[in-house]
């Protein structure tokens, strides 16, 4: 708060700047600088919804935030793609993003689908309506993503809109929430400034998450950086308030380190972790949803850095209550690559680290005490009625990790879980592509929007018939 109002922070977006002004804030119009005392600053994020439900195409895929769930999705947006083959990255596509949205919805322990790749082969004023068709046509999990351009989250919208059957049914259950993200230190940008007014406008749930750099857009002590951490979400929290108060905003953040050998960017520095387990904590003093990072690794492979960097950031973040949790599953090389064996990989990891937030339940039954006392002094539970009600329910069990004995490795193969990993791949993406929106509605919505991309979207029918036409 003394930050807030002392040095106070500067304001690129001309409406964002004049809204500012208007509820009496204390403003250097030459230096576009704001500040603001601590009740302004309280009053304006009052009226932040404590809770927010991002709902999937189906109940079981809904997502309420800031009531104590914690849930995970991928993340991004990645400019590659790791080929398993050759080990060698290479530009990510549209028919890349199609498959892994198809992947992440055969996977129960990645609950959205942030879309985490960038297509390379369009035009940025493509991009944003052919990402989110992908992601609402592939899977029935919730769809979020970032956004590049005005009219494309104009397109969007108005896509979902008819996907959702009107534009009160999207607001009612939205099936996608948007993100605008900001730029650090002490600074909203013209650009996502004026998106997070456009969408808390429009309702549609928004992430505004930020991203300070220990060392380089902050401090590099981790308290001076959670600082800088929290006015920068404050800012663009209180943004979208002004805008519209009421606007289903999420706090979020990106915090991270620098390499301080290199001064660049690193994506699963263990500080990574500490510093968004932190933020969780401002999250829930303040009741705001949350969008928390975790879960990238730095490594250019599939080896033991990859797992050991996402699991330890993940369970990090998860043990201090990261409603939800971003970049979880399938980012490495400094979030520039997805793999889609390391999304297989992270499953099973998601897997162990949410059975770890579920904890030790303790109660009449789980207390075991008259199995124990049926089992007596050294006796064993093996064939107890208790311990067959509770091997599946207490015990999590991964699908890739290998747990026979040597010998039955061997006769399998002896493969290494990045082999079994790419198996799982092509097994899941062998399989006839699921549709989640009727073909008639997509045909109607190629016709409204010139920009989709048809040929990825429609199946080989329709293909076959617009051909012929």
């Amino acid at each position: 708060m003394m930050v807030l109002e002392e040095v106070g922070f500067e304001v690129r977006e001309p409406e964002a700047f004049e809204l500012f002004k208007k509820i009496g804030a204390t403003v250097d119009e030459k230096r576009r600088v704001v500040r603001l005392n601590e009740k302004t600053v309280r009053d304006l994020i009052s009226s932040v919804p404590p809770q927010v439900t991002l709902y999937g195409k189906e109940e079981k895929h809904n997502l309420t935030l800031g009531c104590g769930n914690v849930y995970f999705g991928t993340g991004g947006t990645a400019l590659n793609i790791l080929d398993y083959d050759s080990n060698q990255r290479r530009p990510a596509r549209l028919k890349d993003l199609i498959d892994i949205v198809r992947i992440v919805d055969q996977l129960e322990n990645i609950h959205f689908m942030l879309l985490p790749t960038y297509p390379n082969e369009l035009p940025v004023n493509d991009i944003d309506i052919n990402r989110f068709l992908a992601g609402l046509c592939f899977t029935s999990k919730h769809v979020m993503g970032g956004v590049y351009t005005r009219d494309g989250i104009n397109d969007v919208i108005e896509m979902a809109e008819k996907i959702a059957g009107s534009p009160e049914a999207l607001r009612k259950r939205p099936i996608l929430s948007m993100i605008a993200c900001g730029i650090s230190p002490l600074r909203l940008d013209q650009k996502y400034g004026a998106f997070i007014i456009h969408l808390a406008r429009k309702s549609i749930p928004i992430a505004v998450p930020v991203e300070p750099l220990c060392g380089a857009t902050a401090p590099a002590s981790l308290a001076g950086t959670l600082v800088i951490q929290n006015c920068d979400g404050l800012i663009h929290i209180m943004l979208s308030q002004l805008a519209n108060p009421g606007a289903p905003v999420i706090y979020g953040s990106v915090a991270t380190s620098i390499n301080f050998q290199d001064m660049s960017y690193l994506g699963a520095p263990v500080e990574s972790g500490l510093l968004n387990a932190a933020t969780a904590q401002l999250a829930q003093f303040y009741g705001f949803p949350y969008y928390s990072t975790a879960g990238i690794s730095d490594s250019k492979t599939l080896d033991a850095q990859c797992g050991y960097e996402t699991a330890i950031n993940n369970l990090l973040v998860t043990l201090a209550g990261g409603d939800l949790i971003h970049d979880a599953a399938g980012l490495m090389e400094f979030a520039l690559t997805v793999s889609k064996e390391k999304l297989v990989i992270d499953n099973d990891i998601l897997g162990m680290v949410y059975r770890a937030y579920k904890g030790i339940k303790v109660n009449k039954d789980t207390l075991a005490l008259e199995t124990i006392r049926s089992a007596g002094p050294g006796g064993n539970f093996v064939a107890q009625r208790h311990t067959r009600n509770h091997m599946h329910k207490e015990h999590y069990h991964p699908p890739l990790s290998n747990r026979e004995k040597r010998e039955i490795w061997l006769q399998d193969g002896g493969k290494s879980i990045a082999e079994k990993a790419n198996e799982k791949v092509n097994e899941l993406i062998s399989q006839p592509s699921r549709f989640y929106i009727d073909q008639k509605l997509i045909g109607s919505l190629v016709q409204s929007f010139p920009k989709i991309r048809a040929e990825h979207f429609l199946g080989e029918n329709n293909i076959r018939e617009r051909k012929v036409k």
